[in-house]
């Protein structure tokens, strides 16, 4: 199934990061968070992936041209310029890189991929997110549902941990649950061509004039998922996701290392 990955916002919640690169482009574990959203999708058997640029785009066009080329060992002549490569075991995946404009609203961008998407189910998902989703999953869910779309519903992590009281002394300290949270949509989206009906225009928002409106329509399910998901809005949730990585075992990492 196509891919759809939303990468041409400007990220100004995580400027410290993105003056000189787009928010899909910065790093966990000297990975760029779009490879890590990638390696997610190819684990679960899609591997063709359609990238809506807008700011900084051409950031994310030069990792992709050279992803190949760079993968590996190299031995490089500085007389000639020759590049001799090494064994390498590469990614087999099909990146489409679409620029999408720099002002265009998420569902415009959408809109403007209509003619790559075709006739068919496609998935979406933002580039800047990362969870531990079983796509397999939610693909079925969302055909045994029969409606244009499906959004994955997450709770997301609490940011403050919480008291417990002994009378008027505190006990402990507790972790806040993060289903203490209430359901939000986590992106991990599963589209009908239909869509395309609700996305009038380059100013057309994805998440107020579409998904609102298919939710109205009785036509927008959810499939919950209840373990790990985290976005990268801020420079402290990168840090927590940074932790996680270099911790060795981070719960998004469901494809072999």
């Amino acid at each position: 199934m196509k891919v759809v990955v939303l990468a041409g916002g400007f990220g100004t919640r995580l400027t410290e990061e993105t003056e000189t690169k787009p928010k899909p482009m910065v790093e966990i574990g000297g990975h760029p968070i779009l490879w890590h959203i990638l390696k997610h999708y190819a684990h679960h058997g899609h591997r063709e992936f359609f990238v809506a640029l807008g700011y900084k785009g051409t950031v994310i066009k030069r990792f992709f041209r050279d992803y190949y080329s760079l993968q590996g060992d190299l031995t490089v002549a500085l007389k000639s310029g020759e590049v001799e490569h090494h064994e390498r075991d590469s990614d087999d995946w099909k990146v489409h890189l679409i620029d999408t404009g720099i002002d265009v609203m998420t569902g415009g961008r959408v809109r403007r991929l209509r003619r790559f998407l075709g006739n068919e189910t496609f998935m979406l998902t933002y580039g800047d997110g990362v969870c531990d989703v079983d796509l397999a999953e939610l693909v079925r869910f969302h055909r045994a549902q029969g409606r244009i779309a499906t959004v994955t519903a997450v709770r997301p992590p609490a940011r403050f941990g919480g008291l417990v009281f002994d009378g008027d002394l505190v006990r402990e300290f507790t972790e806040k649950p993060q289903i203490g949270e209430g359901w939000i949509n986590g992106g991990y989206m599963v589209f009908e061509p239909t869509i395309f009906d609700y996305l009038e225009s380059d100013r057309s928002i994805l998440e107020a004039d579409a998904l609102e409106q298919l939710a109205k329509d009785g036509q927008l399910a959810a499939f919950r998922h209840d373990r790990f998901w985290q976005c990268m809005d801020t420079l402290r949730d990168l840090r927590m996701l940074e932790s996680l990585w270099h911790a060795g075992n981070p719960p998004w990492r469901v494809w072999d290392r």
